[in-house]
């Protein structure tokens, strides 16, 4: 079955301090409707104006993400959209009476803890993906920074850091699907090397840091005077000095927890996307400078593929699921008018087949013999064969059963097709059968362009 979008049953709050400005606040998720994505709203500014959690409203991203529209901003969004993708939940409208979110204790285990006490539910539209099916990259050689991507049927990521830290050394994290992401991901807290304290806070920020909420790493020993002077200096607890390390080690989670948090953020940062993604990320040093960046880079990918009807690209090559001798067994339809040749990929809810068109089709002899055009009839019938090996794929001894066609609905022919082309056909569940009537999203693909598509409804019957 499609995967389908996905909101919270009920709002939720969380209290807490903003990790820059110091400022006590209070954030809610709020459910919201399919389609809403993610957005702020700042109920304490006249109007409570709306923030859209877009990459393109990004405007500062120095030790956090801030988005800024309708004269708006919130600062440090990316544990609070992080929890959200990494729980698979698309629509959330999120309140905040400030402008920073909480850092909470540096991670995002309390978002995520909040979020599954609001009740996560399904909606009723289906989940709309960014396949990757392409590289996309971003490099900073100066700063030794990389991201790209990779096709993968679920959404992966690989991180790497190096800070040139002895205590830290090269750090690895990795998820292979976000069902890892609650256990994890979500509890790794952020850090702050010793040496940048003195900087960042003389900068107007991490006003609200401390131990609670911020792995301290020490490369360099630092005489205990000295770091009773900072403590009071900005109220912080005295604390022993150590030689190097980890100031606070007892609350470290995970051998790699900096590197998982880093995940953390890049998650949170590539929720400004807009769309969730299936692929496989490789990233070396990530920051939100450069997640943004990259971020900014798939969302033109998107805009792209919108605006010239584009589609991922699939592989024709592979073993077929079912070759044309399987498909016989199961489809009544023969030669001149069987017009599936395999099928590659096959679901519970989903058909890829395939369809080598050649001039040796006989429909070419009239249609039209001097300019020759698959006709449309066709395609739908090729699209309505396809959905039907799907739907016997839902019954036991399909063999047993025929597929009957019912209606069609919203058909679109975008694009001609002729000889040469090699047609994708594309059926998807758009809900569970029920009382043997199945309706079904169909689309026909030519490289990487949508020729025809639209909605089609079919009764399997069992023969007698």
């Amino acid at each position: 079955m499609a995967e389908k979008q996905k909101t919270i049953s009920k709002p939720v709050t969380l209290k807490g301090s903003g990790l820059h400005t110091g400022l006590e606040v209070s954030i809610t998720y709020n459910p919201a409707p399919e389609n809403h994505g993610y957005k702020f709203k700042r109920i304490d500014l006249e109007n409570q104006p709306i923030i859209n959690a877009l990459v393109e409203n990004v405007v500062h991203t120095e030790r956090s993400t801030t988005i800024s529209q309708n004269g708006a901003q919130v600062v440090t969004i990316e544990h609070v959209l992080s929890a959200a993708y990494g729980l698979g939940v698309d629509n959330l409208l999120i309140e905040i009476d400030g402008p920073e979110a909480p850092i909470l204790d540096g991670s995002a285990k309390f978002y995520v803890e909040a979020l599954e006490e609001a009740g996560i539910v399904e909606q009723k539209e289906n989940k709309t993906f960014f396949v990757i099916n392409n590289t996309i990259n971003y490099s900073d050689e100066e700063n030794g920074i990389e991201i790209t991507t990779f096709p993968d049927d679920n959404f992966s990521i690989n991180v790497m850091i190096d800070y040139k830290s002895t205590v830290l050394g090269h750090q690895y994290a990795a998820i292979s699907n976000l069902s890892e992401y609650r256990d994890k991901i979500s509890p790794s807290k952020t850090f702050v090397f010793l040496r940048e304290l003195e900087y960042l806070l003389t900068h107007n920020l991490i006003k609200g840091g401390s131990l609670e909420n911020a792995l301290v790493i020490i490369d360099k020993g630092i005489p205990q005077d000295e770091l009773n002077k900072l403590s009071d200096k900005y109220n912080q607890p005295r604390v022993k000095a150590i030689e190097q390390g980890i100031l606070n080690e007892k609350d470290l989670l995970f051998n790699n927890e900096p590197a998982r948090h880093k995940l953390l953020d890049l998650i949170g940062d590539l929720a400004l996307v807009g769309m969730p993604i299936k692929g496989k990320i490789l990233a070396t040093r990530p920051g939100h400078a450069s997640n943004v960046e990259f971020a900014k880079k798939i969302r033109q990918e998107i805009k792209k593929r919108r605006s010239r009807g584009y589609i991922a690209a699939y592989d024709t090559t592979k073993e077929p699921v079912l070759d044309i001798n399987q498909i016989k067994k199961l489809l009544p339809h023969r030669p001149p008018f069987l017009f599936v040749d395999k099928v590659i990929q096959m679901t519970d809810n989903e058909i890829i087949g395939v369809k080598n068109v050649t001039m040796n089709e006989p429909f070419f002899v009239g249609h039209f013999p001097d300019e020759p055009v698959m006709p449309g009839v066709i395609l739908v019938e090729a699209l309505a064969q396809t959905g039907g090996l799907l739907v016997l794929n839902t019954v036991d001894e399909p063999e047993k059963y025929s597929t009957y066609f019912l209606k069609i609905n919203q058909i679109k022919f975008k694009k001609k097709v002729v000889p040469g082309d090699t047609l994708i056909l594309k059926c998807e569940l758009i809900e569970p059968v029920r009382r043997g009537i199945v309706n079904m999203k169909a689309q026909a693909i030519v490289g990487q362009t949508i020729v025809t598509e639209g909605n089609m409804t079919a009764r399997i019957v069992k023969n007698r």
